[in-house]
């Protein structure tokens, strides 16, 4: 059998715990049993402690009485783990049990725990979309990609936010059994063995500078006159700007060049058009400055990884 270790702790998010937890019971159904997952949770911590919803919560093991040498071990996160401050005995942990596990990796805000134990330098990974800039600053030498649901760089998996676990799961599960078996355990869990696109369908990408600077007005117009061109060249008059000066002064500021800003916007409020009306796919492109419908649905394939078609299946659907 395989051993899978999953920490825990006070505050963890429970679905962290739970998704990737789930899909590994759910596919030991479908293999032989010396063939399948033993799954142990550790803790820092003994007796009963709450999860970050309420829910009480104990381990198999605490750190000092663990089974050592998983075949995989998963660190999931929390709301507060991002900003929590460097907790000396998980690192220890993580770093004894990461260098001989066969493969580790984390869920969400989970990356942080990796990153404070040393297992990030150097590596590929991902996190939760909301975090990834955090991640970035902490760890400047993870090479962390914002719009991925999962990452796997040589030993290392780590998912995004929550749910994303999932995700980690079944690419495991498919690994280690084959696509058939993910397959199987995905339908019993109501769930895609390969989500199409990456974070950013989840994510608002547009962030606007506040205040009364020129970039900010020029941001503010831009949003009110989506549907326009919208050229560098006239939003540098809107700034009273030279082109090349506005550019270089947007791009410090906003740290995205204007072209990119106004993309972003375009996509934006497309967003909003799709999940909220039906409006027909020609009517959204034109009020949010697209050529057209064939141009909207190449920029979000490229963006999103998903049609507007597609998006407005999913999306418009859970409204």
């Amino acid at each position: 059998m395989k051993s899978v270790a999953i920490l825990v702790f006070p505050g963890v998010q429970l679905l962290d715990v739970a998704g990737p937890l789930d899909a590994f019971a759910e596919a030991n159904s479908f293999i032989p049993a010396e063939a399948g997952y033993r799954i142990t949770t550790v803790a820092p911590v003994s007796g009963v402690f709450q999860a970050s919803n309420g829910m009480p919560l104990g381990a198999d093991h605490l750190f000092n009485d663990a089974p050592h040498g998983f075949d995989l071990l998963l660190v999931p996160g929390g709301p507060n783990v991002s900003a929590a401050p460097r907790d000396e005995t998980i690192c220890a942990w993580l770093e004894r049990e990461a260098t001989v596990a066969q493969r580790y990796g984390s869920v969400c805000t989970g990356a942080f725990l990796l990153g404070r134990a040393g297992l990030l330098d150097n590596r590929s990974v991902t996190t939760h979309w909301s975090d990834v800039q955090r991640l970035q600053e902490e760890f400047p030498n993870a090479n962390v990609e914002a719009d991925r649901i999962y990452v796997r760089d040589g030993a290392l998996i780590t998912s995004a936010g929550v749910t994303a676990g999932i995700d980690l799961a079944l690419a495991l599960i498919a690994e280690d059994h084959g696509s058939e078996v993910a397959l199987m355990v995905a339908k019993r869990l109501l769930v895609v063995t390969q989500r199409q696109g990456g974070q950013s369908q989840f994510s608002p990408l547009l962030t606007t500078a506040s205040g009364e600077t020129p970039i900010a007005q020029v941001q503010r117009y831009v949003l009110k006159n989506i549907a326009e061109p919208l050229s560098v060249e006239h939003l540098a008059q809107v700034a009273a700007m030279s082109p090349r000066h506005f550019a270089r002064v947007f791009t410090q500021e906003a740290g995205i060049p204007p072209a990119e800003f106004v993309q972003r916007a375009r996509i934006d409020i497309a967003r909003r058009l799709l999940e909220g009306t039906q409006l027909p796919f020609k009517t959204v492109a034109y009020r949010c400055g697209f050529a057209g419908a064939a141009r909207m649905r190449l920029v979000f394939s490229q963006r999103l990884g998903i049609t507007p078609a597609q998006y407005r299946e999913h999306f418009n659907r859970l409204r």
